[in-house]
C-alpha cells in the first residue's frame, strides 16, 4: 500500500481529503475543501482551491492553479465545485476554475484529458474525456467540449460555445459558433474546414462509415439549399446511421446558437484528410 507524502514546505490545510499514495511536493498549497485520489501527484508550487476533486493518478505541474475563483462578475462568493477525472495531466501555469453561484455551479472534467502549458478552462465549463488541449488554448465560461477533442495551441473558444466529441480545432482557431462532432475549425474567426478525419480513424471507426459521414458532410452543408433542408435530406438517406444522427442532434440542439460553417464558396471538405 503507497504511501502519502507530503514535502515539509507544503501547506495542506485541515480538512482535505487525500488517497492513497499522494504525492504532495514542495511549496504546495491545498485548500481544505480539497479532494484528492489515490496516486495523484503534485509536483511542486501547486495550488489548489476551494471545493476541486482530483481522480487518482491525476499529475500536476509546477505553478498551476487548480480551482481557482471564477472570473465572472456574477458570481457572488457561494459555494462552487471543480471535479477533475481520472489519469489527467496538468501542465505548467494551467488555469482551472471553478463554476459560479449565479449559473452551472460546477466545472467538470472527464478523465485522460491532457492541458499543455498555460491552457485555461473557465467556469461553468463541462469537458469531456480523452480531450487534448495544447498550449495557451483556452475555453470561455460555459463552454462544452465532447470526448476525444483537440483543441490546438491559441485556440479561443468563446463563451457558450459547444465543441463536439473527436472535433479538432486548428492552431490559433478563434471559434464563435458551435463546431460539429468530428468537424475540423480552422481560422479566424473560424470555418469548417472538413471532418477530422485523423481523429476519427484513432478513434476506430471504420472505413466504411468514415465515407458514409463524409458524404452526408457534403450534402449537409451544400449550399445549393437552405441548411434546415439538407438537414431533413441527411436525415432520410442516413437513417441508419447513428454517427450521422449524433451530428444530426447536435445540430438540433443548438437553439439560437451561432453554427460554424465552411467559408461561403468553397467546398464543404476541400481540406479535409484522404479516407486512403
Amino acid at each position: 500500500m503507497a504511501e502519502t507524502f507530503i514535502h515539509p514546505t507544503a501547506i495542506v490545510e485541515q480538512g482535505a481529503k487525500l488517497g492513497e499514495g499522494v504525492k504532495i511536493g514542495p511549496f504546495c498549497y491545498v485548500s481544505a475543501e480539497t479532494v484528492l485520489g489515490d496516486g495523484v501527484e503534485l509536483i511542486g508550487h501547486v495550488t489548489i482551491q476551494g471545493a476541486t476533486s482530483i481522480g487518482a493518478g491525476t499529475q500536476v505541474h509546477p505553478t498551476a492553479v487548480v480551482g481557482g475563483t471564477p472570473q465572472n462578475y456574477r458570481h457572488k462568493g457561494g459555494p462552487t465545485t471543480l471535479s477533475i477525472g481520472q489519469n489527467c495531466v496538468i501542465r505548467e501555469g494551467v488555469t482551472l476554475h471553478r463554476g459560479t453561484d449565479t449559473s452551472r455551479g460546477k466545472t467538470t472534467i472527464g478523465d485522460n484529458c491532457m492541458f499543455m502549458a498555460y491552457t485555461h478552462v473557465a467556469h461553468d465549463c463541462d469537458v469531456g474525456s480523452n480531450v487534448t488541449m495544447a498550449n495557451y488554448a483556452c475555453l470561455a465560461g460555459h463552454v462544452t467540449v465532447g470526448d476525444g477533442a483537440i483543441i490546438s495551441g491559441y485556440a479561443a473558444v468563446h463563451q457558450f460555445v459547444r465543441i463536439g466529441h473527436h472535433a479538432f480545432l486548428a492552431g490559433f482557431a478563434a471559434v464563435i459558433g458551435d463546431v460539429i462532432p468530428y468537424g475540423m475549425a480552422v481560422g479566424d474567426r473560424a470555418k469548417l474546414r472538413g471532418l477530422n478525419v485523423i481523429g476519427m480513424k484513432r478513434s476506430g471507426m471504420q472505413r466504411a462509415d468514415l465515407m458514409q459521414i463524409r458524404q452526408a458532410y457534403r450534402i449537409l452543408f451544400s449550399e445549393d439549399q437552405p441548411l434546415a433542408e439538407n438537414i431533413e435530406r441527411v436525415r432520410q438517406e442516413f437513417a441508419s446511421s447513428a454517427a450521422i444522427m449524433d451530428i444530426l442532434d447536435f445540430i438540433g440542439g443548438r437553439e439560437r446558437r451561432y453554427l460554424t460553417l465552411p467559408a461561403r464558396g468553397s467546398s464543404p471538405d476541400e481540406d479535409d484528410e484522404s479516407d486512403e
